[in-house]
């Protein structure tokens, strides 16, 4: 009796809301990040182009320019800044930044912990899904509980939602699908049984 109340005990879990099929997300433009790659075009300058990584600090360094912030800029932005540190040497710099490699900065990255088979941070893209996520990481472990994850959604003040992993990627129903929005979480537990 006493075995059977705390399988009973075990099995219950919190009872969130179903998180929604789709979210009224703004429209983004991408913000650089650290260790994103950045492919800097200066027009007429070949020796001032470079391929920069940016630092964990989240600064860039450059040919005739030093420590300039670019973590939380848009590109555009950034080319501007640096086209004006470089009017100081050269006339009328024409500069292009393009993002190689992307990893965003940290508060728009969905994270996702627990039985997944890769725990990682995923760059948040437009128009993201679960479902594009959970390809990202590989899906589920074995002993995944995965219609007892939950979505901690970070733009909502930490709001707490029911997800159905197991019948998205393992019965294939597609209405267990739901937009993902910069900076949530996704939490997947251990299955007991």
């Amino acid at each position: 009796m006493i075995a059977l109340g705390a399988v009973a005990a075990c099995s219950t879990r919190p009872s969130y809301p179903p998180a929604p099929q789709a979210v009224d997300a703004p429209s983004l433009r991408y913000k650089i990040g650290p260790l994103d790659t950045l492919n800097v075009v200066v027009w007429r300058n070949p020796e001032l182009s470079a391929t920069i990584t940016v630092r964990p600090d989240g600064m860039i360094s450059m040919p005739l320019v030093e420590d300039m912030q670019a973590a939380g800029r848009n590109p555009a932005d950034l080319s501007r800044d640096v086209e004006r540190a470089l009017g100081k040497y050269i006339r009328e710099p024409v500069v292009s930044i393009v993002v190689s490699t992307f990893q965003g900065v940290y508060s728009d990255q969905i994270r996702i912990v627990g039985e997944a088979a890769k725990t990682q941070a995923v760059p948040y893209r437009q128009n993201m899904t679960m479902l594009d996520v959970m390809i990202q990481v590989g899906g589920l472990t074995d002993f995944a509980d995965g219609n007892g994850a939950i979505l901690i959604r970070g733009a909502e003040g930490g709001k707490q939602y029911s997800i159905r992993l197991k019948d998205l990627l393992r019965r294939g129903d597609i209405s267990a699908n739901v937009a993902m929005m910069p900076g949530d979480v996704i939490i997947v537990p251990q299955s007991w049984f």
